[in-house]
């Protein structure tokens, strides 16, 4: 049900908004809302079959939508994360310390997690508020960020393209692996809780 009013609501804003629609969605699809990109790019691809878009214009539009939200997850990151972690850590059993960890990481490592994250189920929507309490540096990540989002929104709108009327496959497909990918991080965030509590 909730599937189905979704792809009624992506088609609904492409066909009427166009390209803006598809900015729009693939902006809240890089935020913490429920637009999965699986659904989105694919019906591009179908319009990109049906003449209606062009496939460099999928491409590029996407990929800044993609940005834009990256972007305001970043900066909500950047200037609200130490706060909430002052303020809120102790219910989620994190600490100071974990946020000095998580700037360590992304100053080291954030290249390579950011360009990851951008083809993980879930991971994808939430990595750009670690990255702003990371304080990564801003050029690194709209630079990852774009060659990540850029190869996955164009690798769904080709399937889109290759699959035509019946681009919503893709979703049916991709569910089972987001299934998954959500079970293993409840998992490891069992085990961070297990941790913690043990010490």
């Amino acid at each position: 049900m909730i599937i189905e009013l979704l792809i009624t609501y992506i088609i609904s804003l492409i066909s009427f908004l166009s390209y803006p629609g598809l900015f729009i969605l693939m902006m809240f699809e890089s935020m913490i809302l429920p637009v999965p990109s699986e659904l989105v790019m694919p019906f591009a691809g179908f319009l990109v079959n049906q003449g209606r878009f062009s496939f460099l214009g999928v491409a590029l539009i996407s990929s800044l939508g993609s940005i834009v939200g990256s972007l305001i997850s970043y900066y909500i990151g950047l200037y609200g994360g130490e706060r909430f972690i002052r303020k809120f850590g102790k219910y989620f059993l994190l600490d100071l310390s974990h946020l000095k960890w998580t700037e360590n990481w992304f100053k080291h490592k954030g290249d390579l997690t950011i360009l990851i994250s951008r083809f993980i189920p879930v991971v994808r929507h939430l990595i750009s508020i670690p990255a702003g309490i990371g304080k990564m540096n801003l050029k690194k990540f709209i630079l990852y960020t774009f060659i990540g989002a850029f190869i996955w929104n164009n690798f769904l709108s080709y399937l889109g393209i290759l699959l035509n009327e019946k681009w919503e496959v893709v979703h049916t497909y991709s569910g089972q692996i987001d299934i998954i990918a959500i079970v293993i991080i409840i998992l490891l965030v069992i085990y961070f809780v297990y941790k913690r509590l043990k010490k």
